[in-house]
C-alpha cells in the first residue's frame, strides 16, 4: 500500500510517497529532498502529531492566544480543544505561562503566547 500526502517541513512542500507493508510498516519514503522530509513521512503515517492553537476567555472576558507546547498526537485535538474551551483563566497572564497541564492526558501543556 501507498500513501502519498505533501511534506510541511520547510517551504519546499515535496511530494512524498510512502509505501507500507501489510502489516503498515514503513517499507520506504520517496519524494523527500532531505532527511527532515523522511522524518515526518514516517512519523505522519505512524503517529501524526499536530500543535493546536487556539485562545482561553480569561474571568475579565478576554481572550488570550494560547497553544500547546509540543505536538499532540492528532487523535487527541477534539479533546485538547473541549478542554481549552472550558477553561478560564485569571489575568495576569505571561507568554509561555502554563494555562492547561497535561491537557487531554498527552502529556502536553497548554500555554500562552502573548502576555496580559
Amino acid at each position: 500500500m501507498n500513501k502519498e500526502f505533501v511534506c510541511i517541513c520547510c517551504p519546499m512542500g515535496c511530494n512524498l510517497n510512502v509505501e507500507l507493508s501489510d502489516t503498515n510498516e514503513v517499507i520506504s519514503v520517496s519524494g523527500n529532498t532531505c532527511n527532515r522530509g523522511k522524518e515526518y513521512a514516517v512519523s505522519e503515517v505512524t503517529a501524526p502529531t499536530r500543535m493546536v492553537t487556539s485562545t482561553v476567555r480569561t474571568m475579565q472576558n478576554v481572550s488570550v492566544p494560547v497553544k500547546t507546547k509540543d505536538p499532540i498526537p492528532k487523535g487527541k485535538i477534539f479533546e485538547c480543544m473541549d478542554a481549552i474551551k472550558k477553561a478560564k483563566v485569571e489575568l495576569p497572564v505571561k507568554t509561555g505561562d502554563v494555562l492547561i497541564k497535561n491537557v487531554a492526558d498527552t502529556g502536553v501543556d497548554v500555554i500562552a503566547t502573548r502576555s496580559f
